[in-house]
């Protein structure tokens, strides 16, 4: 598509595959948005898209991604605040019609179902770091190293000592986000012997640090999370890639619809000439 659709702290510029998210800076941006700067994500990577009333005249574009293909959602398991979601793009309500032409263009872009296979969307990359209550957790992209705080780690943690976790031995990572009790992040051992070992409490657990007022904050602990995730499913055994699968042709019905929602833009002036041309003749080139 190639146009740019700017909304409250983030504009959404889409390609011919993918969807470039780029994240506003400022005081009120959500300070996750500051801190994952942009995210390319792929038309593959999304299961739906939908378009509805937000708060104080506005409008809310969301695209939904498909469960396993972004490494940040993934971690996230759920948790994260709907104003810090990556994938709401809140608009003003006098641009409903054009998000509401950007949603139909997208979902007709769709054609994946399901969970992936893999991560489609690439997850913050390492060196990566954050402080925790308990201690200082880096990412250098092969392992996972925790340093403990002598006023904060447990007896348990400053009789194991400090550690270090090979990405090649983990089958995964627990984040619960520190805005709720009992926040951690916790490193998954891939060996069943060593997992069924990991105590129940993050701060018994050498292999998990405690978050607390302050410390482990969700834009600097959850771009952490997602990191490790990533690089744990990359070091994981790589199954087949499935044929490809070429992309079905547009209905013909479908395109003179879209062609004339098109013209209804371009007669109230929300679309330019030249802007009508080029995505008329977009459309008619997947007759």
């Amino acid at each position: 598509m190639g146009d740019v659709l700017a909304g409250f702290h983030a504009a959404w510029e889409f390609e011919s595959d993918s969807v470039l998210i780029r994240y506003e800076r400022g005081i009120r941006t959500p300070r996750l948005f500051q801190a994952l700067g942009e995210r390319r994500v792929p038309f593959a990577a999304l299961a739906g898209v939908t378009l509805t009333p937000g708060r104080r005249g506005t409008v809310v574009l969301r695209a939904a991604p498909r469960p396993g293909a972004d490494p940040l959602m993934e971690a996230a398991a759920g948790q994260l605040k709907e104003t810090c979601d990556p994938y709401r793009l809140v608009l003003p309500a006098d641009r409903a019609t054009l998000a509401e032409y950007y949603a139909d263009e997208l979902r007709a872009r769709l054609t994946e179902t399901g969970p992936a296979d893999r991560h489609l969307v690439a997850a913050p990359e390492p060196p990566v770091r954050f402080k925790a209550y308990d201690g200082k957790a880096s990412f250098d992209g092969t392992a996972v190293t925790f340093r403990w705080f002598w006023t904060g780690a447990s007896s348990a943690k400053w009789k194991a000592g400090d550690q270090v976790f090979p990405v090649t031995g983990l089958s995964g990572v627990e984040w619960r986000s520190p805005e709720v009790f009992e926040g951690h992040l916790r490193l998954l051992h891939r060996d069943p012997a060593a997992a069924a070992a990991q105590p129940a409490q993050p701060d018994q657990d050498p292999a998990a640090v405690v978050f607390g007022l302050g410390y482990g904050a969700v834009h600097e602990s959850l771009p952490f999370a997602a990191a490790v995730l990533a690089a744990v499913r990359a070091a994981a055994p790589a199954a087949a890639d499935p044929a490809a699968v070429p992309a079905p042709r547009r209905d013909p019905a479908d395109i003179a619809e879209r062609i004339r929602h098109l013209g209804e833009l371009h007669q109230a002036g929300l679309v330019t000439d030249e802007e009508f041309s080029v995505k008329k003749a977009q459309l008619l080139a997947e007759l």
